[in-house]
């Protein structure tokens, strides 16, 4: 891995924090069992020790993007396959002026991917290789139409979350057909690709797909154990960030995800038994608010779910009884203020230290419009 000093190394000890919550992550961590007793404590008392570690992308970054035609971009969900894992970005421009801010410049593709097996997150990570065209740039593991007249046409397709099966990989992905003011926008649908080669190429996986205007736009996944059955459980919100969370699972196999019909929708609890239903329209919303691009994992250090997720221009984790709660309140991570136009906070649980009680997680910030690592320390409230 490529070691690179980093010079504006910066500390911020949040401060406030003694909000009862709990943490949040990405999938790719494999079968937790589901524990239905929603009667638990939480037990996150806050967290300490916020700290900017190193930039990826862009101008400036440990990694060198300029190699791929990668000067500007956003996202970075990560998914596990194996040993890799493999970061999946959204809107990526090759030339940019030094002085701009947000998604735009030349040579536009509306997503890539990088992978790597660097698994020691304290110093930043690594990029090995990328989902390349002919010439060994970064290229489109999907293309959108780049129609921006937002007449009814497609801007752009942005990747929100991946999940495996195996060696198997998906990406969810968003169909924009409009962005609007900060914070809006417009889908098309919502719907899957995939990749039987290592992420080498990908297709569309036909026949599943949800509508634009609904709840499962932008998912945050990970893989659980209920019922001595494995599932893919997928987080969701509408497009924007102006939505609350549902929830929807679908079994952990190619048939199955390949299927629409094999998704089931969280409808309710009845006593602690979890109610899915085969209608989207029955779907119950477990976390109300305004929920920006979001991020589920399991945490091992607190024994609860946890999400993150950005918010009025900050960032949140809550903690999590169950995967369809009750989810406790709101814990400002990285405050607006002191990182202006923050959005897309996502955890991988490979990417822990300290029994993982220290997470790491991407963030994208609009002005210089790329992804940097960060880490934060969870506190127990019972410790």
């Amino acid at each position: 891995m490529p070691r690179v000093t980093i010079e504006t190394r910066r500390t911020v000890v949040a401060a406030s924090v003694v909000l009862v919550l709990g943490l949040a992550g990405c999938a790719g961590g494999g079968g937790v069992s589901v524990d239905p007793d929603q009667d638990k404590p939480f037990v996150l008392g806050g967290i300490s020790g916020l700290t900017e570690i190193a930039q990826l992308t862009g101008p400036d970054a440990m990694n060198d993007t300029a190699a791929v035609s990668v000067a500007g971009t956003d996202l970075g969900s990560m998914t596990n396959v194996g040993d890799k894992t493999f970061f999946f970005f959204g809107d990526t421009f090759g030339e940019r002026d030094p002085e701009s801010i947000g998604g735009q410049g030349g040579f536009w593709r509306s997503n890539v991917a990088a992978w790597t097996t660097d698994d020691d997150p304290a110093d930043g990570i690594g990029f090995e290789g990328w989902v390349e065209d002919d010439i060994g740039l970064a290229a489109p593991l999907i293309e959108g139409d780049h129609d921006a007249n937002g007449a009814g046409g497609e801007v752009t397709k942005i990747p929100t979350y991946g999940f495996a099966i195996g060696d198997t990989i998906y990406v969810s992905y968003m169909s924009v057909r409009f962005w609007g003011e900060p914070g809006a926008w417009d889908a098309n649908y919502a719907a899957l690709i995939v990749s039987r080669d290592d992420g080498q190429s990908w297709a569309p996986v036909e026949g599943v797909e949800w509508p634009g205007d609904s709840n499962f736009v932008q998912v945050a996944t990970a893989e659980v154990t209920d019922g001595g059955q494995d599932w893919i459980y997928f987080w969701s919100i509408p497009s924007g960030r102006f939505g609350g969370v549902q929830l929807m699972r679908v079994p952990a196999t190619e048939e199955a995800v390949e299927d629409q019909a094999a998704y089931s929708y969280f409808a309710g609890v009845d006593g602690e038994t979890p109610q899915w239903s085969e209608d989207l329209a029955d779907a119950e919303t477990i976390v109300e608010g305004t929920i920006g691009e979001l991020s589920v994992m399991w945490s091992t250090y607190l024994e609860r779910w946890i999400m993150t997720y950005s918010d009025a221009g900050s960032a949140y984790i809550r903690e999590g009884i169950t995967p369809w709660g009750p989810w406790g309140d709101p814990i400002e991570v990285v405050p607006g203020a002191d990182y202006p136009g923050l959005y897309s906070p996502y955890l991988n649980p490979r990417y822990v230290d300290d029994d993982g009680r220290r997470i790491y997680f991407t963030l994208s910030l609009w002005d210089p419009y790329n992804v940097f690592w960060f880490s934060v320390d969870l506190e127990r409230a019972d410790s």
